[in-house]
Parts: structure tokens; sequence; C-alpha cells
């Protein structure tokens, strides 16, 4: 395999990583991209991007699935405790609270209860991204 299509599997792999990290499954991406940088054997640039992108579109299919459920449960309240919290999150906030969507336990919901409340989604891309991108950032910087 060569060099090329060998950063190629790196990328989508760390691309999976973020992506299952953001749905409702649990995953590790940050721990992926720490070793990566620290490897040294990718730009950063492209990790971070990887890892954003993936991570972003995980939340988004969270986000859908939160309005796709509004559909069919219009008038049904959120019973779980994380998505209560959430839930009041968004409501003070709006959509910028979705900038701590990478948060652990409440990133989920956050997104989650976003969908749901039928927060716009123009906005929430944004919000979630800044929120996804400044972590990895960080991450990689601590990593370099």
């Amino acid at each position: 395999m060569g060099q090329t299509r060998l950063m190629e599997v790196g990328l989508l792999a760390l691309f999976v990583s973020a992506f299952i990290s953001a749905t409702l499954l649990p995953g590790g991406s940050e721990a992926l991209l720490a070793w990566m940088v620290h490897q040294g054997e990718y730009p950063v640039a492209q990790l971070i991007a990887s890892a954003t992108l993936g991570n972003v579109l995980g939340s988004l299919v969270t986000f859908g699935m939160g309005a796709l459920l509004r559909l069919r449960y219009p008038l049904k309240t959120l019973d779980k405790p994380q998505h209560q919290r959430a839930k009041r999150w968004i409501e003070q906030y709006g959509a910028v609270a979705l900038i701590m969507a990478w948060l652990p336990i409440v990133g989920d919901p956050l997104c989650f209860v976003a969908g749901w409340l039928g927060v716009r989604v123009s906005l929430s891309i944004v919000c979630i991204a800044l929120g996804k991108l400044l972590r990895y950032l960080v991450v990689a910087g601590l990593f370099m």
C-alpha cells in the first residue's frame, strides 16, 4: 500500500471514529487524534479537518434524529435528566448552546433536543462546528 493510500485510510479512520463519537454511540476520537498528531505522519490541519467534519456530521445525525422524533411525537416531553438539562440550555441560549455539543454526557442530548425543538439548522451547524473545531484544535495543540 502506497504512502498516499495509507494516509487516506488513516484520515478515514479518524473521520469514522469522530463520526461515531458524535452519535449516541460511545467513541474516542480525541485519543486517536492525539496519537496521530504525536506520530507526526499526517499534516495536523488534515487531521483536525477530518475529525471535525466527522464529528459535526455525527452531531447532525443526532440533530436529525431529534427533528424526526418531533414529527412523530410533537407533544411528548423529554423525560431523561440529560434531555431536560439540554432542553433548559437550548431554551435559554438557543443554537449558541450547541457550541457545547463537544461535551461528554450532555453534547449528544444537546444536539438531539435542538433538533426536537426545531432550532434553526444553519445556525446550529455553525455553532456545532465551532465547538467541535475548538476542541480538536486544543487536543492537537497539546500533542504537537
